[in-house]
């Protein structure tokens, strides 16, 4: 993709595009103008960005909120613009046993289509990474998007390298972005990558937020929600989190569930994806986060009642799949506390 013209860069002001559909997640909508619009602010000449929503027709757009929205103009006038970022947000349906299912209505999805090669780059906001990938604009590219719908977009998508830990991703000219918030971590990278890194500070500081976050959003996932179909394994899960205090060995596991180990094995990988052992330490990490959030038990007491047995192995165990400590941990997400 590629801007029409070569003086695009040289521009007072980008135009961004802002898509909207109906049930748009307003955050998606609302955030990044906010942290764009602070960047006229933090310097002393006119550069900055210029914000446009588009839409189907100029009538108003109510997003997930409730909120309405009009748009600035339609995505047939978009077309006759050079647009400096096409971005795109998301939107989910939530069922009745609470699981999100991301929209991609396929008359949006065909308008990003024709739209990004107007565009110098494409990002996509949460779960608009599924309208990017259903656009064909992920192909062969590695991509992020909230941690809820990481695995839906992997399985809709084959040919997109999905990896739902980072806080936002690029490849080349496309961005994705991962969870809500996260919205404004994307729209800081914009900033530092168009401006450079001390005015992209300025913003962070100007928003209360980091310029770049300590960690991924693994941090806020809940990797163990069911996922397998077997009674077998399901079996196994429930068995591991009632024992998280015991060894759970490969060989303690093949033996409840009279298999072997290599059959064991076998069945870990294909149902849930991963070996046993390591999804009983991701059992167990899970536990330790839970426990760190909602109670004041030492480091030591979580280390013995989750299995880790030490704290170095509990210290470890964080630093390794929630790339932080537990001790850090529980200062940001400890419940009930000012």
């Amino acid at each position: 993709m590629c801007a029409p013209g070569g003086d695009l860069m040289n521009t007072v002001n980008r135009l961004i595009v802002v898509v909207l559909f109906e049930g748009v997640d307003l955050l998606d909508v609302t955030g990044p103008p906010e942290v764009f619009s602070l960047v006229q602010r933090e310097t002393d000449d006119l550069t900055g960005y210029r914000i446009m929503l588009a839409a189907r027709s100029m009538e108003p757009v109510t997003t997930s909120a409730g909120v309405r929205v009009l748009p600035d103009l339609t995505f047939a006038e978009a077309l006759e613009r050079s647009i400096d970022t096409l971005l795109v947000p998301g939107s989910v349906e939530v069922d009745e046993r609470r699981r999100v299912h991301p929209q991609t209505d396929p008359e949006v999805v065909d308008w990003v289509r024709r739209l990004a090669p107007r565009s110098r780059r494409v990002a996509s906001v949460c779960v608009g990474a599924h309208i990017l990938a259903a656009a064909g604009l992920l192909d062969g590219k590695r991509a992020t998007t909230h941690w809820s719908t990481a695995q839906q977009l992997a399985t809709d998508f084959p040919a997109v390298e999905v990896d739902a830990d980072p806080i936002f991703i690029r490849e080349g000219n496309v961005w994705t972005g991962a969870g809500i918030s996260a919205c404004l971590d994307l729209s800081l990278a914009l900033v530092a990558d168009d401006f450079g890194e001390q005015l992209a500070l300025r913003v962070a500081r100007q928003l209360v937020m980091y310029l770049k976050r300590p960690s991924g959003q693994s941090q806020f996932s809940v990797p163990l929600e069911p996922v397998s179909t077997t009674r077998r394994i399901e079996e196994l899960r429930l068995h591991i989190g009632r024992n998280l205090d015991q060894p759970l060995t490969v060989p303690d596991l093949a033996e409840h569930a009279h298999v072997s180990e290599r059959q064991l094995t076998r069945i870990f990988k294909t149902e849930l994806g991963q070996t046993p052992s390591a999804y009983v330490e991701s059992a167990r990490v899970e536990r330790a986060r839970h426990q760190l959030e909602s109670s004041d038990a030492t480091l030591e007491r979580i280390a013995a009642r989750c299995g880790f047995g030490t704290t170095d192995t509990l210290v470890r165990a964080f630093r390794r799949t929630l790339d932080t400590t537990p001790t850090e941990y529980r200062q940001r997400f400890r419940l009930g506390r000012p």
